[in-house]
């Protein structure tokens, strides 16, 4: 039987739902990986942080490998680098091994741009916009997911067995993607420039580290401030690299696109609030009741508080299809923003009670949901189809750089807070959401400032030609 692009679609989401989790899986058990491990916090928060730092590097580099040697093969190649990352993290004696192994999971981070490409590739044109609008919600699920099952699943089978999620998905995903998702699409022509890639994960890692580990050393330190000067000065000799050469690793030129240029920007805002919240809405909910203003919700709790989150985002993320033939793809983009900062304020100013954190979580998961879907739609229609792997790369890591900024800020905002008990006060809480919320309006408005022409909106989407598509037919038939 010849795959369908129902199939191809149902492959690529279940590798991504896993995927996905992995961002936020491991955070809730930090305290009991340190304990275990016998390290201390911050060797233990490198857990997170070199799976970050990974992933934000190889999303756009094997983005590009994928548009160059094919992106069915390079995304069975992440698949295994997760796989078997997941084997040595659950089996790691100290924590040298379990940042090797995390280092490996990292890898897959590629797989989101890969699978966006291999979408255009497979989906009739009448039906990619409701594809990513589904693929988008099923990343989105994973993301707010590792949240909600890292606390039930640790008390079950401890942190290592945490890594069985991710290992069962890849072996089910890798087995499915074998059997149905085709090597289709036209590729690009040229190479991977070296010297780009070696100062494109220069600058992104010189970046990263310190946004992770400010708020540990200081901002103001030696370390911290040195690592921002040298991502300055490789970010400057990586754009000359890429402006001059024949065969750039990702080309500045398409990046200069109104559609495009404006999308990236937006997507740094949009992951601030988005990661701001997934990392702080369950310490939120656990703060201790005897503070006078805290839920004290437990693990288990908190993260059903979440769980609107994720209906609310899968429901929004699925029907995006339809709401693509009224609402173009940037008017999405802005309302999703504004439904970001709706929800964070709400979250400062509304929060007495556990009903009022789940409606805000609600609200939280549709912008979510819809976002997602908006920011990949704009890309990957406003790009050729040989670029898609590297131009919807560079989109998720800029939201990934977002994250690590939005962390950031609300560690700063909230941690420093603390008073004489160590226990940040509502205050802090409060302010470092609305913090969120202005993030998230500043997205909405680099949106709506950008001047794109008509014609660029207006034009059809280019798709490669589908082995497959005569399938689909005779199946709508």
């Amino acid at each position: 039987m010849s795959p369908s692009p129902s199939r191809t679609f149902a492959a690529l989401a279940v590798t991504a739902l896993t995927f996905a989790t992995l961002q936020s899986l491991l955070v809730p058990v930090l305290p009991v990986l340190q304990r275990d491990l016998r390290t201390d916090a911050a060797g233990a928060t490198w857990a997170v942080t070199a799976w970050l730092i990974t992933s934000a590097v190889a999303t756009p580099l094997l983005g590009r490998v994928g548009d160059l040697a094919g992106k069915r093969r390079v995304f069975l190649l992440c698949l295994a680098a997760v796989a078997a990352g997941s084997v040595a993290a659950a089996l790691a004696p100290n924590l040298a091994v379990l940042l090797a192994a995390r280092v490996l999971q990292g890898f897959g981070g590629a797989m989101f741009p890969l699978a966006f490409g291999i979408l255009r590739d497979v989906l009739p044109a009448r039906s990619l916009a409701s594809g990513i609008g589904g693929f988008s919600a099923v990343m989105a699920i994973g993301s707010g997911l590792g949240t909600v099952l890292a606390g039930p699943l640790s008390a079950a089978l401890g942190w290592r067995g945490l890594f069985v999620i991710p290992l069962a998905g890849m072996v089910v995903g890798g087995v499915l993607t074998l059997r149905w998702v085709p090597a289709t699409g036209s590729r690009a022509t040229g190479r991977v420039n070296l010297v780009a890639a070696t100062l494109l994960s220069g600058w992104l890692v010189a970046l990263l580290v310190p946004l992770s580990t400010g708020a540990d050393r200081g901002w103001g330190s030696p370390v911290v401030v040195g690592l921002f000067v040298l991502a300055a000065v490789l970010l400057a000799a990586w754009a000359a690299v890429e402006l001059r050469s024949r065969t750039p690793l990702v080309d500045l030129r398409m990046l200069r696109e109104p559609a495009v240029w404006s999308t990236d920007v937006a997507a740094i805002f949009f992951g601030a609030a988005m990661f701001g919240v997934f990392a702080y809405f369950p310490r939120f909910a656990q703060t201790p009741a005897g503070t006078g203003w805290g839920l004290g919700a437990s693990v288990a709790a908190s993260g059903l508080l979440m769980l609107p989150m994720l209906v609310t985002m899968a429901a929004s993320g699925f029907l995006i299809g339809p709401i693509g033939r009224v609402v173009p793809p940037r008017l999405q983009l802005v309302g999703a923003a504004l439904l970001l900062a709706v929800s964070t304020a709400s979250l400062a100013v509304l929060h007495a009670a556990g009903w009022q954190l789940a409606a805000a979580a609600a609200v939280f998961g549709v912008g979510l949901g819809v976002g997602f879907a908006a920011m990949t739609t704009v890309v990957v229609q406003s790009v050729p189809a040989t670029q898609t792997g590297v131009a919807s790369g560079v989109n998720a890591n800029l939201r990934t750089i977002g994250s690590a900024i939005g962390t950031a800020l609300l560690t700063a905002i909230v941690t420093g807070s603390a008073g004489a008990t160590g226990e940040p006060s509502e205050s802090g809480y409060e302010t470092g959401f609305l913090v969120l919320a202005a993030l998230a309006v500043v997205s909405a408005l680099v949106v709506l400032a950008a001047r794109i022409p008509r014609r660029r909106t207006a034009r059809p989407l280019p798709v490669a030609p589908s082995p497959i598509e005569a399938d689909t037919v005779a199946e709508a038939a």
